[in-house]
């Protein structure tokens, strides 16, 4: 499947103040669910855009369910187009006085496809979703000249998330994990997309009772991330976060409550400063937020529900 055909693929540099904060794209939806047997479905949907700098653009989509006996398998592909914009995170933190754009900018052509398994055993269920998504001119952000650009080689991200959960009264458990293997940059320089962590985790269990109250713990675990233009370390520290929450009913509308964050008091300052030693290109002074910097958080009060 491909992005659909447009008028024109890029934007000159003198067009990008411009095209920053003026264009309009009309577009058209349609979508259409059809049920082929009582095990079987199929969505289809197509959208089109007209866009005033970058042409025409028609985005469709396909997906499958089919279900069984406990269980439900669900198989997705499509693609899409996303135009070119100054707008980032990363430029949003340096703001867009010295961003620099020396050649033409083309619009972002994705496809991606995803398998989606679950199970239902009583109480119990689980789900597997593999993903995969290829990202055609991707736009990125060279720190180091603080230049946005294309790059000629695809961005590709692709992994698997796990999740399962546990319900039966008062109790419940949800435990996930995500592995993302995400990889753009051109020859030697191609590595992991900075701050995409490839292993995370997390952990909610909950007991409730609606004429008591409830008591839950989190955890979370975030590994280790690839940092760009960090004067102090490549790599983050892998980390852990702890939490909990006691909730007591007092009366039939009050309840008192008790929460807490990050109990281990992780901090990224126990690692490495913020304040960078020298001012970097795009102005800042200050490293990527790589983990939390606020450290334990504990609040407390009274909800009324009416």
């Amino acid at each position: 499947m491909t992005g659909g055909a447009f008028e024109r693929s890029s934007l000159h540099p003198r067009e990008w103040p411009e095209f920053a904060y003026k264009y309009n794209v009309p577009g058209l939806f349609i979508q259409d669910d059809i049920d082929l047997s009582r095990l079987l479905s199929v969505s289809a949907s197509a959208r089109f855009d007209a866009h005033n700098k970058l042409g025409a653009h028609v985005s469709p989509r396909v997906s499958a369910l089919v279900r069984g006996s406990g269980w439900n398998t669900r198989v997705s592909v499509g693609s899409g187009f996303f135009a070119p914009s100054p707008l980032t995170d990363a430029t949003e933190a340096a703001g867009l006085s010295r961003l620099l754009l020396i050649k033409p900018v083309k619009a972002e052509l994705g496809r991606s496809a995803s398998v989606d398994v679950t199970r239902t055993m009583g109480p119990v269920s689980l789900t597997a979703t593999g993903f995969h998504y290829r990202v055609k001119n991707p736009l990125v952000l060279n720190r180091a000249k603080y230049i946005f650009q294309n790059l000629s080689e695809p961005t590709i991200t692709q992994g698997l998330e796990a999740i399962g959960t546990y319900r039966r009264s008062p109790f419940s458990v949800t435990a996930t994990y995500t592995y993302v293997r995400s990889h753009e940059g051109v020859g030697a320089a191609r590595a992991d997309v900075p701050l995409t962590p490839r292993h995370s985790a997390g952990f909610v269990g909950v007991w409730e009772n609606p004429e008591q109250g409830r008591i839950g713990i989190e955890a979370y675990y975030t590994g280790r991330q690839l940092l760009e233009d960090n004067p102090y370390r490549l790599w983050s520290k892998p980390y852990f976060l702890f939490g909990g929450l006691v909730e007591k009913r007092i009366t039939e509308h009050l309840r008192l409550f008790l929460n807490a964050e990050n109990l281990a008091d992780f901090r990224q300052t126990d690692w490495e400063p913020l304040t960078r030693p020298f001012r970097s290109v795009d102005g800042r002074w200050t490293v990527d937020a790589w983990g939390p910097l606020d450290g334990r958080v504990v609040n407390g009060g009274l909800r009324l529900q009416f």
